[in-house]
């Protein structure tokens, strides 16, 4: 296959930039979209000469699509998600990737069965200055880690409905987490609640690693300026990057670098991630199971802000 075909459920603002980047990457061949909004899948699929449906099952028995794109709300991803990989189409599922993590189980164990590529949509893990500060991590250069912290706050994005703070964006973090540290978390507690929304909208998590390591996941939907930030503190020197301009900077007893940095599209490099592993025959590298263990997570988060108490994983 030197080709993929793609399609794309939902095209409220996530999916019209999927839809935007697939229509230009070498490798993707963009070729129809879906929603439930006919005008919005009317008014997205003339914008890219491509074929427009409003009901999934049209665009799904296309023997034509390769993979697709799932863009809609948390509440549908089980079943969309089910439906497509049925079909046979690989799968990129936004996340979170389920409601539950029995949703997410029952994705991945039917993903196995049909022999299809599942990715989550993290696509904070192909932002280039994470991948600086991994890279980072691997050559020693920070010593031993020992705490990582990210803050992820600002505005509440309107988009968002059916599910809270956490699952909507600590999430992205809790999996930098497990990117960086390269195990489970081991505990999690947390503090969260809602101050302006039906659904918890700030939360303070702290996630337990082996070897006493910490990461601390700081979100809310009320800060009136947006911050993205994720630092890492190791025994040799501290790393610092802006998820937002990927501009980083390492510090350690002598001196504080920024190194020069090419910035790239996040959600570009994603795309074409997921393209080139279908092509290749090859699990993408943030797969469902990624999607699975980030959602135990941020449950076992809403779980200790409810408590009080400590939820142990491992």
């Amino acid at each position: 296959m030197r080709e993929v075909k793609f399609g794309v459920i939902g095209v409220g603002f996530w999916g019209r930039n999927q839809a935007r980047v697939l229509s230009g990457l070498e490798g993707a061949n963009l070729v129809a979209v879906c929603d439930v909004d006919q005008v919005r899948a009317k008014n997205v699929g003339e914008k890219y000469g491509v074929s427009w449906y409003t009901e999934n099952a049209e665009l799904l028995r296309r023997n034509d699509i390769d993979a697709v794109c799932i863009c809609t709300p948390t509440i549908t991803h089980h079943r969309i998600a089910l439906e497509a990989i049925k079909a046979g189409k690989h799968v990129l599922v936004e996340k979170p990737m389920a409601e539950s993590p029995k949703e997410a189980e029952e994705i991945l164990s039917v993903a196995e069965q049909k022999g299809v590529y599942l990715m989550t949509g993290f696509i904070e893990r192909f932002n280039p200055g994470v991948q600086k500060v991994k890279k980072l991590i691997d050559d020693g250069v920070l010593g031993k880690v020992v705490l990582a912290f990210a803050r992820r706050v600002g505005r509440w994005p309107e988009r968002v409905g059916d599910i809270g703070v956490v699952k909507d964006s600590a999430i992205h973090d809790i999996d930098i987490m497990r990117f960086l540290f390269e195990e489970d978390v081991a505990s999690v507690y947390a503090r969260a609640g809602s101050l302006g929304h039906k659904l918890e909208d700030y939360a303070q998590i702290i996630l337990g690693f082996s070897g006493n390591r910490t990461a601390f996941v700081e979100a809310n939907w009320l800060t009136p300026r947006k911050v993205r930030m994720l630092t890492v503190t190791g025994t040799d020197a501290i790393a610092a990057v802006d998820y937002v301009t990927q501009e980083i900077t390492v510090s350690n007893a002598e001196k504080s670098v920024t190194p020069n940095f090419k910035w790239e599209e996040p959600l570009m490099l994603e795309l074409r991630h997921f393209t080139e592993s279908i092509i290749s025959g090859r699990n993408p590298d943030v797969t469902g199971l990624d999607g699975l263990k980030a959602l135990e997570v941020a449950e076992a988060a809403l779980r200790s802000a409810r408590t009080g108490e400590k939820v142990m994983l491992a």
